[in-house]
């Protein structure tokens, strides 16, 4: 299964047994500020606030911390000035990498992500340097216990949908970004639960890489998406099952 999908699972795994619910209402609550910034702080009418908001009642975000993030954004309450950038690099075996950031200090953010990279036997590197390996899209992960593929195709391509894949005992539903928001209302009023739903950059092609370089891969985006301005990481690797087994992932 490619990086995007795999890694996805593992973080929802992680998000149901760690102690991070904190610092991910924080990465939240940024998200809904800039969402808020940039389109205005009605979520009928800004469908990057809807999809945001979401994802925070998702993992419990208590309502007044919304609220208060979409004031902070729309100008009627005092908040910090949140610059969003990329950061893109490559891990071991050749892994690309990029993160979303949003920080009020780059100053602060580069250095603090290059030394993560150099630490997993990778380097940040230039904007552009792995952009093109990739393709923003909406993607969901559905367990197939919960749907059959007919059904979860009927309803995702006639919410508008690209494609629905069946991965070992999974199903990907991809879209495109500009109706995410339409797509996860028609899976959610269908009743079919999601694994992970998030606006991701997709990889074109993945990198197979081994048992060693697959655990130095996962500690590297599992400390990147740790850290405080990111907001999520994506990867173009690929780990086999088998891998993932002898991981104990």
């Amino acid at each position: 299964m490619a990086g995007h999908s795999k890694w996805a699972n593992i973080k929802h795994k992680k998000a149901a047994t760690d102690a991070k619910r904190g610092k991910l209402w924080s990465k939240l609550s940024k998200a809904i500020m800039v969402a808020a910034k940039q389109g205005g702080g009605d979520p009928d009418t800004n469908a990057r606030l809807r999809t945001v908001i979401a994802d925070a009642k998702a993992v419990s975000l208590p309502k007044d911390n919304i609220e208060r993030a979409i004031k902070k954004g729309s100008g009627e309450l005092d908040g910090d000035a949140f610059e969003e950038i990329v950061y893109e690099g490559y891990g071991p075996a050749g892994v690309a990498v990029m993160c979303d950031i949003l920080t009020d200090n780059r100053n602060r953010t580069a250095p603090e992500l290059r030394k993560i990279f150099e630490k997993h036997n990778g380097n940040l590197g230039a904007t552009g340097c792995v952009a093109w390996m990739f393709d923003r899209k909406g993607l969901f992960v559905i367990s197939n216990d919960t749907t059959t593929e007919e059904q979860l195709m009927e309803v995702a391509l006639n919410a508008g949908a690209e494609d629905v894949k069946a991965e070992d005992s999974e199903f990907e539903v991809i879209c495109d970004p500009d109706i995410f928001s339409d797509v996860r209302q028609a899976i959610e009023d269908a009743e079919i639960q999601c694994l992970s739903a998030q606006v991701t950059r997709i990889p074109q092609n993945t990198v197979a890489v081994d048992a060693q370089n697959a655990k130095t891969v996962l500690s590297l985006m599992e400390t990147l998406d740790d850290h405080d301005d990111v907001q999520g990481v994506s990867a173009n690797f690929d780990i086999s099952d088998e891998v993932m087994s002898e991981l104990d992932v």
